[in-house]
């Protein structure tokens, strides 16, 4: 999940044209049915003293860029500081950022694609998530809850109660979990979370940014096997891809728990053009697990997001999205 950079903050004199309108999937039936091959993009809210003429201008920045792209839903991430999980010295400051549930109704009203809007649920509480919930059109809202970052974190209502409120506030209302290949990696137990999330009403679950083709492959392969044990179906994994530009941001994926195969650290500290570098990379992870997925029976979707408030890499990741909606079958 990134930090406080957003993906649309740039200033744009057309902002408040942009509408979504293309062709595209209805992602609540696609997970629903368990189809998958859709494509997300991630974003994060602006900052939370970001004047109210600038968020309606960068969420209309957002839609405008992401018009041709054809995306089937919009992400918007709860960003929460997580210096409890890692001391380590941020590459980038935290800096609050706006409720993406307030930034949805405000200010991204043109958008035309289900939003699905995540929620840190260790800082809210039970009543303030009850009353989210209510509010919530299942047509058009998905939700994807994220627990604590660390034992050490106050937490105001726990992952499990979260899920016991949405069973009793609105059942409806589609669920998607974290799945951490690099947690996998390291206690081989994610796919049991995964299957317990899943028993808990998530309907799909939404990865960290792979930069790991292994690891991601092996946490889909356990958990495959893990629903057949017990006749299950496997609900859609959305596998996340970012592009780097530059070796802070490089820095600032791996301090958030992402890993990056040395070699392809080599290649990214190395290559004359690292951006570009980053974005070959995320073609081919992506194109190596969407064989992968659909060789044994896993649905899948792809998220782009961007880490990184430099132009330039905004708009490679749109064009990173556009890449890969190719190679989905619509």
């Amino acid at each position: 999940m990134p930090d406080t950079h957003s993906v649309a903050g740039v200033s744009h004199s057309t902002a408040q044209r942009g509408r979504l309108r293309f062709r595209r999937v209805e992602l609540p039936r696609r997970i629903v049915d368990r189809t998958g091959e859709f494509l997300l993009f991630a974003v994060t809210p602006p900052r939370l003293t970001t004047a109210a003429g600038k968020s309606r201008e960068i969420a209309g920045v957002t839609l405008e860029r992401l018009r041709p792209v054809g995306v089937d839903g919009l992400i918007l991430y709860d960003i929460d500081d997580e210096s409890d999980r890692n001391r380590d010295e941020r590459p980038f400051p935290f800096l609050p950022t706006m409720d993406p549930a307030e930034y949805l109704a405000r200010d991204l009203a043109g958008l035309e694609v289900p939003a699905i809007v995540y929620r840190a649920v260790s800082k809210y509480t039970e009543d303030g998530l009850r009353s989210w919930l209510r509010g919530q059109d299942p047509a058009r809202v998905l939700a994807v809850f994220v627990g604590a970052s660390s034992r050490e974190q106050a937490v105001a209502t726990s992952l499990l109660r979260a899920y016991e409120l949405r069973t009793e506030v609105r059942p409806e209302l589609p669920l998607g979990g974290v799945a951490i290949p690099e947690r996998h990696a390291r206690t081989g137990k994610e796919h049991l979370r995964l299957v317990a999330k899943q028993a808990a009403g998530c309907s799909f679950f939404v990865t960290q940014v792979v930069y790991d083709v292994n690891a991601a492959k092996d946490l889909v392969s356990d958990y495959r096997y893990e629903c057949a044990a017990h006749g299950l179906e496997p609900v859609p994994i959305v596998f996340t891809f970012s592009v780097c530009g530059s070796v802070k941001t490089l820095e600032f994926l791996q301090w958030l728990g992402v890993n990056v195969p040395r070699w392809i650290e080599n290649d990214l500290r190395h290559a004359e053009d690292t951006l570009g570098a980053s974005y070959d990379h995320a073609v081919a992870t992506a194109v190596d697990l969407i064989a992968f997925c659909r060789r044994i029976g896993v649905p899948f979707g792809l998220n782009v997001e961007s880490v990184s408030i430099r132009k330039v890499e905004i708009e490679t990741s749109a064009r990173l999205a556009a890449r890969l909606r190719a190679e989905l079958r619509r």
